[in-house]
Protein backbone atom coordinates (compact mmCIF):
# COMPACT_ATOMS: atom_id res chain seq x y z
CA UNK A 1 0.00 0.00 0.00
CA UNK A 2 1.58 3.29 -0.74
CA UNK A 3 0.93 5.81 2.13
CA UNK A 4 1.06 8.52 0.30
CA UNK A 5 -1.43 7.51 -2.28
CA UNK A 6 -3.92 6.96 0.34
CA UNK A 7 -3.19 10.29 2.24
CA UNK A 8 -2.02 8.37 5.34
CA UNK A 9 0.23 10.43 7.60
CA UNK A 10 3.43 8.80 8.77
CA UNK A 11 6.24 9.41 11.44
CA UNK A 12 9.70 8.34 11.28
CA UNK A 13 10.56 7.15 14.68
CA UNK A 14 14.54 8.10 15.23
CA UNK A 15 15.50 5.76 18.22
CA UNK A 16 17.16 8.78 19.89
CA UNK A 17 14.69 11.22 19.66
CA UNK A 18 12.42 8.61 21.01
CA UNK A 19 13.73 8.00 24.19
CA UNK A 20 15.76 10.86 24.82
CA UNK A 21 13.71 13.76 23.30
CA UNK A 22 9.71 14.56 23.20
CA UNK A 23 9.02 10.58 22.37
CA UNK A 24 7.07 12.41 19.64
CA UNK A 25 4.15 13.41 21.86
CA UNK A 26 4.46 16.75 20.71
CA UNK A 27 3.85 15.66 16.79
CA UNK A 28 0.70 12.68 17.97
CA UNK A 29 -1.27 15.56 19.82
CA UNK A 30 -0.57 18.23 17.00
CA UNK A 31 -2.15 15.23 14.78
CA UNK A 32 -4.92 15.17 17.05
CA UNK A 33 -4.09 11.22 17.81
CA UNK A 34 -6.63 9.35 20.62
CA UNK A 35 -5.17 6.59 20.95
CA UNK A 36 -1.67 4.25 20.44
CA UNK A 37 -1.98 0.92 18.91
CA UNK A 38 1.17 -1.68 19.16
CA UNK A 39 1.33 -4.86 17.76
CA UNK A 40 4.13 -6.68 19.46
CA UNK A 41 5.89 -2.84 19.83
CA UNK A 42 9.72 -4.59 21.51
CA UNK A 43 10.98 -1.02 22.34
CA UNK A 44 9.89 0.10 26.09
CA UNK A 45 8.04 3.32 25.70
CA UNK A 46 8.91 6.13 27.44
CA UNK A 47 7.31 7.84 30.43
CA UNK A 48 6.78 11.16 28.50
CA UNK A 49 4.62 9.41 25.79
CA UNK A 50 2.97 7.17 28.55
CA UNK A 51 1.90 10.01 30.72
CA UNK A 52 -0.04 12.08 27.92
CA UNK A 53 -1.64 8.92 26.48
CA UNK A 54 -2.08 7.11 29.62
CA UNK A 55 -5.23 4.48 29.09
CA UNK A 56 -4.52 4.93 25.40
CA UNK A 57 -1.72 3.01 24.25
CA UNK A 58 -2.39 -1.05 23.51
CA UNK A 59 -0.26 -3.63 23.04
CA UNK A 60 -0.54 -7.58 22.26
CA UNK A 61 2.15 -10.32 23.70
CA UNK A 62 2.34 -13.29 22.39
CA UNK A 63 1.85 -15.40 25.84
CA UNK A 64 -0.58 -15.49 28.88
CA UNK A 65 0.56 -12.55 31.13
CA UNK A 66 1.70 -11.82 33.98
CA UNK A 67 3.83 -14.94 33.00
CA UNK A 68 6.61 -15.00 30.04
CA UNK A 69 6.26 -11.50 29.99
CA UNK A 70 8.98 -8.72 30.44
CA UNK A 71 12.24 -7.44 28.54
CA UNK A 72 13.53 -10.31 26.15
CA UNK A 73 10.34 -11.99 25.78
CA UNK A 74 9.44 -11.88 22.41
CA UNK A 75 8.28 -13.94 19.59
CA UNK A 76 10.19 -17.13 20.00
CA UNK A 77 12.15 -16.63 23.40
CA UNK A 78 8.02 -16.95 24.63
CA UNK A 79 7.46 -19.80 23.26
CA UNK A 80 10.17 -21.84 23.95
CA UNK A 81 9.96 -20.48 27.70
CA UNK A 82 6.27 -21.79 27.44
CA UNK A 83 7.38 -25.36 26.03
CA UNK A 84 10.66 -25.60 28.48
CA UNK A 85 8.13 -25.13 31.40
CA UNK A 86 5.43 -27.85 30.26
CA UNK A 87 2.78 -25.35 30.25
CA UNK A 88 -0.57 -27.03 29.36
CA UNK A 89 -1.88 -23.65 27.72
CA UNK A 90 -1.20 -20.65 26.23
CA UNK A 91 -2.32 -17.51 24.63
CA UNK A 92 -2.28 -13.72 23.62
CA UNK A 93 -2.57 -11.11 26.16
CA UNK A 94 -4.01 -7.50 25.10
CA UNK A 95 -3.19 -4.91 27.64
CA UNK A 96 -2.73 -1.03 28.54
CA UNK A 97 1.28 -0.21 28.11
CA UNK A 98 3.10 1.46 31.27
CA UNK A 99 5.93 2.20 32.53
CA UNK A 100 6.99 -1.40 33.31
CA UNK A 101 7.42 -4.48 30.31
CA UNK A 102 4.59 -6.23 29.70
CA UNK A 103 3.21 -4.92 33.12
CA UNK A 104 -0.06 -2.94 32.23
CA UNK A 105 -4.00 -3.65 32.49
CA UNK A 106 -5.07 -6.27 31.14
CA UNK A 107 -8.18 -5.63 28.33
CA UNK A 108 -8.12 -9.53 27.16
CA UNK A 109 -6.69 -12.65 26.77
CA UNK A 110 -7.21 -15.90 24.87
CA UNK A 111 -5.83 -19.31 25.01
CA UNK A 112 -4.60 -22.41 23.54
CA UNK A 113 -3.44 -26.07 24.52
CA UNK A 114 -0.30 -26.64 24.55
CA UNK A 115 0.58 -30.04 23.71
CA UNK A 116 3.30 -32.33 24.14
CA UNK A 117 4.14 -32.51 20.29
CA UNK A 118 4.06 -28.43 19.93
CA UNK A 119 7.20 -27.34 18.85
CA UNK A 120 8.28 -23.39 18.74
CA UNK A 121 6.70 -23.53 15.12
CA UNK A 122 3.57 -25.26 15.75
CA UNK A 123 2.84 -23.02 18.91
CA UNK A 124 3.57 -19.73 17.35
CA UNK A 125 1.45 -20.92 14.25
CA UNK A 126 -1.19 -21.44 17.12
CA UNK A 127 -0.69 -17.94 18.79
CA UNK A 128 -0.39 -16.20 15.44
CA UNK A 129 -4.23 -17.83 14.95
CA UNK A 130 -5.65 -15.83 17.78
CA UNK A 131 -3.86 -12.59 17.06
CA UNK A 132 -5.54 -12.47 13.46
CA UNK A 133 -9.04 -14.20 15.47
CA UNK A 134 -9.09 -11.09 18.20
CA UNK A 135 -6.72 -7.88 18.04
CA UNK A 136 -8.61 -6.03 15.55
CA UNK A 137 -12.16 -7.59 17.15
CA UNK A 138 -10.64 -6.37 21.11
CA UNK A 139 -9.38 -2.96 19.58
CA UNK A 140 -12.78 -2.31 17.47
CA UNK A 141 -14.51 -2.89 20.83
CA UNK A 142 -12.17 -0.67 22.91
CA UNK A 143 -12.68 2.25 20.25
CA UNK A 144 -16.26 2.04 20.39
CA UNK A 145 -16.25 2.42 24.28
CA UNK A 146 -14.06 5.61 23.85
Amino acid sequence: MDRKANDIPTILIDKEKFFYGNAYVDELLAAKIDVIILAGFLWKIPVALIKPFAGRIINIHPALLPKYGGKGMYGNHVHEAVIRAGENESGITIHFVDEIYDHGKIIFQAKCKVSENDTVQTLAAKIQLLEHENFSKVIEKFLEEL
